[in-house]
């Protein structure tokens, strides 16, 4: 399993979005799993990755906060939880669910 906090370039989240997938994973068990953090430059990285802004966090490289139906798009994405950040009991939720997603396969 990898976790990724996918960031634009001088993201101003970045360092508190990867300390907030740091606690998450380790309050579910899985502080074994350092987040990895993946520049998106492009626009084709991000239509790649069909990512929705920056941060956005993946586990198996998919975004555990799911869009559907939003372009990919080189912008910071702004979650309902503090300082624009997802609120650590969403991401939780959010990465328990990833996970038991993969132990299913």
């Amino acid at each position: 399993m990898n976790v990724e906090v996918l960031v634009v370039p001088d993201c101003p989240h970045q360092a508190t979005a990867v300390e907030l997938a740091v606690t998450a994973l380790a309050d579910i068990g899985l502080s074994r799993i350092e987040p990895r953090v993946t520049m998106i430059a492009t626009q084709d990285e991000a239509e790649a990755r069909q990512f929705a802004g920056s941060p956005t966090f993946a586990m198996n490289g998919r975004d555990v906060f799911e869009v559907r139906d939003h372009p990919a798009s080189l912008s910071c994405r702004l979650y309902q939880g503090a300082d624009g950040l997802p609120d650590l009991r969403a991401l939780r939720q959010a990465f328990k669910r990833a996970a038991a997603e993969v132990v299913e396969r």
